[in-house]
């Protein structure tokens, strides 16, 4: 919710007169427009600073030619108090290293006028996004790229590549931004300027202890300090007295968690929000009330509609600073929509619980495509896959088909089959895209982006489960889950809160071994142990969901629905991106054929094209086609350089 930005300006280029000041009003601006956060604001002979927050998460000091610009609720030495200005003591004594200092959701930034120096920094997890761009006007920064292009030195050019890993992810992997030139901190990252230099680093990483690391702890030991932690996470992410704090109830282990926890803090039945869908295979309603009524949460729901989706579709699109294409999170704004109509200005998300604690059903997954490769290779390549790939008959044999299909999945390395279900390379990027679209683009940067993360852990010695759930913190959770739930949160004038990735939660799940977060193809079995008092069996036993809209089924069943995703597709024919003999095969033949499945991709393309429409400062790469542009768009600048 809200942001920080600001700038520091290139030597002999400060001005601190009436011009800076309006240009750090325009960039405050689009930061503030969902949710009227009040702002703070400083400006000096080296740049200005802004932050646009709630009462709590806004943090702005001036002393001694230092100005320090926080956004969010950190945590320094243990007390949330005057937060701003002992950072900028701990930075004239420690430099960086007073990021590490720090604990909780942020992001900061400060200018040091006598060095002409500055530190801009995120927190661990991520929560609190940071985007910059270094031209030579200076440094600027902001937590939305809208507000970063506010300023009159920022370019806002669109970066192909991005649009391209937009369709690969569904939404754009940081580092890199939807625009030539710009960049995103990753979690637990911090940039300093210094003599002009760029460096940017990590002050901190997930760090996990693999058996032999230390002697395990009893389940006994392990469940008191987690069931210790739990309370201690959820009273200090509800604020003042908690009052106005709800939480998303989702009937999963996570959100029923907090919504039991939040009752045993207060001392008062917490304020529960759900969401269900009239369709088969969709709606969990049924769990959320179970949670509802164990917790003895005052509960409330609401049933999303295909009219609901239709309403909300151009304002997430453009509330979202970068192409974005879950789905969900139409249903998370319905859902805190609620929550704010009822008086709450802060909702406690699980998010993180799965990414720490081995909830995803993939982990699973993988770890049965895995034992595959543990079979002596003589007996794999000598008889198991001369007799299923060789030996064809007439007749169809479905169980064979089902282990020719494993076989293939589990023949692949990781992390490259993880991408089985890519639509994008289901399809093949040649049927999907234009040609002169491909020309401006690096194909093999997408899986790229996923072998340089998943292999940054190579030589650490961890457990596959671990190596995963490394890879989820840094893709699945900062790019994806956090980025949905925050700004559907925005959009409803809601501040969002992830209570399980305090910092003292994430360090204690990186403790626990492998076999408590997946042992054979059971999901997080330590934590569900653990909770067995707490949460009611049926959802310790069910099995993972998810938050999905049948938007797919919708398409068949609401004809304004189709007639406005079917124009959004026919109006994104002329860009230049998506060929439109592969628009005509989606829009027929495909959707028809399965429609859950294609009709995400029918999501992805309505999505960009929503979004590019409601970003028209985004337009001028595209003027003339990617073709005509390829070789006129400036190379995204390297910071370490």
């Amino acid at each position: 919710m809200s942001g920080l930005c600001g700038w520091l300006a290139a030597a002999n280029g400060a001005d601190t007169g009436t011009a800076a000041q309006a240009a750090l009003v325009s960039m405050a601006a689009p930061l503030s427009r969902f949710d009227g956060a009040l702002l703070a604001a400083s400006v000096s002979d080296v740049g200005g600073v802004a932050v646009a927050a709630l009462d709590g998460s806004r943090h702005v000091h001036q002393q001694d030619g230092l100005q320090v610009a926080i956004w969010g609720r950190p945590v320094l030495d243990d007390s949330a108090d005057d937060v701003a200005s002992r950072l900028a003591s701990l930075w004239l004594s420690r430099g960086v290293a007073a990021c590490a200092c720090l604990s909780g959701p942020f992001s900061l930034a400060i200018l040091d006028a006598f060095s002409g120096s500055a530190l801009l920094a995120v927190d661990r997890a991520g929560m609190h996004p940071l985007s910059y761009a270094n031209n030579a006007q200076g440094l600027f920064f902001a937590s939305s790229h809208d507000a970063l292009l506010a300023h009159p030195s920022v370019r806002g050019a669109l970066d192909p590549q991005a649009l391209y890993h937009y369709l690969y992810f569904h939404m754009v992997p940081g580092p890199a931004t939807a625009y030539l030139g710009q960049q995103r901190l990753l979690p637990g990252e911090y940039l300093e300027v210094r003599g002009g230099k760029l460096c940017k680093g990590s002050y901190w990483q997930l760090a996990f202890q693999e058996p032999g690391a230390r002697k395990r702890a009893s389940f006994a030991g392990n469940k008191q300090e987690f069931l210790r932690l739990l309370r201690q996470v959820v009273e200090s992410s509800l604020g003042a007295d908690g009052a106005d704090t709800g939480a998303f109830l989702s009937g999963g282990t996570d959100s029923s968690t907090l919504a039991a926890i939040m009752g045993q803090v207060t001392g008062r039945p917490a304020r529960t929000y759900s969401i269900g869908f009239d369709a088969p295979g969709y709606d969990e309603m049924a769990y959320a009330r179970l949670a509802a009524s164990h917790a003895g949460s005052i509960h409330h729901e609401r049933y999303v509609t295909p009219d609901d989706v239709l309403a909300a579709i151009p304002a997430m699109a453009a509330i979202f600073d970068q192409p974005f294409g879950n789905a969900s999170a139409i249903p998370a704004f319905y859902c805190a929509q609620m929550a704010r109509e009822d008086g709450v200005t802060r909702l406690l998300g699980g998010d993180g619980g799965d990414e720490l604690f081995g909830g995803n059903e993939r982990y699973a997954h993988q770890a049965l495509l895995s034992q595959y490769a543990r079979l002596p290779g003589i007996l794999r390549q000598a008889i198991i896959e001369p007799l299923l790939f060789r030996v064809r008959t007439g007749k169809s044999w479905r169980l064979g088909d089902k282990a020719r299909r494993y076989i293939e999945q589990a023949s692949l390395p990781l992390p490259a089959r993880l991408d089985s279900y890519n639509l994008l390379l289901r399809h093949g990027y040649r049927t999907v895209l234009e040609t002169g679209f491909i020309d401006t683009i690096a194909p093999g940067m997408a899986p790229g982006c996923v072998n340089g993360a998943y292999w940054e852990r190579q030589g650490q010695g961890l457990s596959q489960i671990n190596e995963l759930l490394a890879l989820d913190m840094r893709f699945t959770l900062a790019d994806n889950d956090l980025f949905k739930v925050r700004k559907a949160c925005e959009l409803a004038g809601v501040e969002a809160a992830f209570p399980l990735l305090h910092d003292a939660m994430v360090a204690f799940a990186a403790r626990l071994a492998p076999r408590d977060k997946l042992d054979g193809r059971q999901l997080r079995p330590f934590f569900k142990r653990a909770l067995a008092d707490i949460l009611p069996p049926a959802i310790v036993r069910k099995k993972k969901h998810g938050f999905g809209l049948p938007f797919g089924q919708w398409l068949h069943s609401h004809a304004p629905l189709r007639e406005f995703a079917f124009d959004n597709l026919t109006q994104l024919r002329g860009r230049g991106i998506v060929r439109p003999a592969f628009i005509d095969d989606l829009q027929g033949r495909l959707l028809v054929e399965h429609p859950a499945y294609h009709g995400t991709m029918v999501w992805l393309l309505l999505m960009l094209e929503q979004w590019l429409s409601q970003h028209p400062g985004a337009l001028g790469a595209l003027a003339g086609g990617f073709a005509a542009n390829a070789t006129e768009m400036p190379a995204v600048l390297d910071p370490t350089a």
